[in-house]
């Protein structure tokens, strides 16, 4: 579903990935860890484009990511992403805020991007809260709107960029719970996180990264049980033993 094959990026001169390589098979959960600034926001966003690289292919569902030819927002409008910071239209109620791009980018009808869009805030626990605006909701709240809109585009895969680090701590297990649905249901997830319960539990593999690098990419198990490379341990030693 996403291969990744030797990417390299540059700000300037400054390198932020160097050749990474990985595969995302179709029903699989990878998670991206890694200290801050080791380079896993930057490689998710560069799987949709939203981050352009210079060397090497990327591949979502068969398509090319870097060719100049590929519909860009065509292949954005199937690849579900969700950020730290929700990314809401403050000035749009819930249920319009999933109807938008349905209506827009989809060419659905207003009913029936109403009717999807009530079924997923159903499905998220939210229906109460489809006449609000963001504002007026917890950012818990917050962000499992936005991973309803972004199921409402029917997505093929899902990129979680850091979703519960802008959260209180309390609203952290409504929006994990949502996520576990879903890699339940067996939805292609890639997710940098730092929430090492929500890898433990669902993720298939973990990919940790440092410096730009992918320094290991193994199953959970492997990766919890004896990691590799001493960065590795220490990053795990530190991150749960708090």
């Amino acid at each position: 579903m996403i291969d990744i094959r030797n990417i390299s990026k540059w700000y300037g001169s400054f390198q932020v990935l160097t050749d990474c390589s990985t595969k995302v098979g179709k029903g699989e959960v990878v998670v991206v860890c890694g200290p801050s600034g080791s380079g896993k926001s930057t490689l998710i966003k560069c799987v949709n484009a939203l981050e352009p690289f210079q060397k090497g292919e990327i591949f979502v569902n068969k398509i090319s990511v870097g060719d100049p030819k590929t519909d860009l927002p065509k292949l954005r409008s199937h690849v579900g992403m969700v950020f730290q910071h929700f990314e809401l239209f403050p000035h749009l109620s819930i249920l319009n805020n999933l109807r938008l791009a349905q209506v827009e980018v989809l060419g659905r009808g207003q009913e029936e991007a109403a009717e999807k869009g009530l079924a997923l805030l159903e499905r998220v626990g939210l229906t109460a809260q489809a006449d609000k605006f963001p504002g007026q909701l917890s950012g818990g709240q917050q962000q499992r709107v936005a991973i309803a809109r972004a199921l409402a585009m029917n997505p093929f895969c899902m990129l979680f960029d850091e979703p519960t680090s802008a959260l209180d701590p309390e609203m952290i297990n409504e929006v994990l719970d949502v996520m576990v649905e879903l890699a339940q249901e067996g939805m292609t997830m890639m997710v940098v996180t730092h929430e090492m319960g929500f890898a433990r539990k669902v993720a298939h593999r973990v990919i940790f990264m440092d410096q730009g690098q992918i320094i290991e990419d193994a199953s959970k198990e492997e990766f919890f049980g004896a990691p590799r490379s001493e960065r590795a341990q220490q990053f795990l030693s530190k991150i749960l033993n708090h």
